[in-house]
């Protein structure tokens, strides 16, 4: 069964975070101990974020300077399959456009369906750091609607090669993101509300919002996708506010606005701790009226913290 058909099914909300692959030179052995804290809310899926290289300048003892490519995050397919067998719990990486090309790509969907690891993720990526576009590798995507054409490629059995003998079609079910607060690129919610709809029919089965603090517009954000036929499960990303300078990382980063409740009661705070229990507090009533609003799913944002997503979903599942 795949997510679109889970959400789609179920008759209870469900249950699902993301991961971060581990950093270059640790081990899995911090996602395992996310995962065991979390295993008694029984996750549907759960999701493995992927991370394009970084370009860097490093200063080399002669005096001159190295463009160097590095990638902090590698490993998303090999945590996307250790995780799948060892706890039989379906994984869903995320594919990306940023830093890879069509064969790239290709190659990283036919070691997926080696491993039997039919759900992916489609998303554009973020541009490189020190850019303000995004700029595509060569003979790259540039879009999420390119990169999902090809995933329909190979699902019909056409790949890059069109002279192999037999090819076997694929089976990748896409999942894809949305923005209840638009896209920082898009000239307006309007508009990104019409490139979501270019995504279903691309055979999009469901959405995952970005994060987000102000339910009224994930659900103001719903209203309008239905109005626009747009009819798959929209499930609302929820991240828990975890540290003080959240207040202006999170809407830097993500284009959102945070509540000037939200703001004002962060701002009281003298410790750390104190930040975490409100981001636990202000999470939990998040949930508990998105439930009630009828959302099919919630998803959550752990960045590899489970301790606070553990409080929360005691007090909504």
């Amino acid at each position: 069964m795949n997510i679109a058909e889970k959400l789609n099914n179920s008759d209870h909300p469900l249950f699902t975070f993301e991961l971060l692959p581990p950093l270059k030179g640790r081990g899995i052995d911090a996602i395992y101990d996310t995962i065991d804290n979390l295993l008694e809310f029984n996750p549907s899926y759960i999701n493995i974020t992927s991370h394009a290289a970084d370009i860097v300048y490093k200063n080399m003892p002669d005096g001159s300077i190295s463009k160097m490519v590095v990638r902090k995050r590698p490993g998303s397919v090999a945590t996307a399959a250790a995780i799948k067998y060892k706890y039989n719990i379906e994984v869903v990486p995320h594919i990306i456009c940023s830093g890879l090309n069509r064969e790239e790509i290709e190659n990283l969907l036919i070691d997926l369906n080696f491993l039997d690891i039919n759900n992916i993720f489609v998303l554009r990526g973020d541009p490189q750091k020190g850019s303000r576009i995004f700029i595509p590798k060569e003979d790259g995507h540039d879009h999420t609607t390119s990169l999902m054409q090809q995933v329909n490629m190979m699902n019909s059995a056409k790949y890059l090669d069109d002279s192999l003998k037999n090819p076997k079609a694929t089976q990748f079910s896409m999942g894809v993101a949305c923005y209840p607060e638009k896209h920082i690129e898009a000239p307006n919610l309007a508009t990104d509300i019409q490139y979501l709809k270019e995504k279903v029919n691309l055979g999009a089965g469901y959405a995952v919002t970005q994060m987000f603090f102000d339910n009224q517009k994930y659900k103001d954000f719903v209203k309008s996708c239905r109005a626009s036929g747009i009819n798959i499960p929209i499930v609302p990303g929820i991240k828990p506010i975890a540290a003080l300078n959240d207040i202006s990382l999170l809407p830097q980063i993500f284009n959102i606005d945070l509540p000037e409740d939200l703001v004002k009661e962060i701002q009281k705070c003298k410790t750390k701790e104190q930040v975490r229990e409100l981001g636990v507090e202000w999470s939990v009533a998040q949930a508990k009226d998105l439930l009630a609003f009828g959302v099919p799913s919630l998803h959550f944002y752990s960045l590899g913290e489970s301790d606070n997503l553990k409080k929360i979903c005691k007090a909504v599942f």
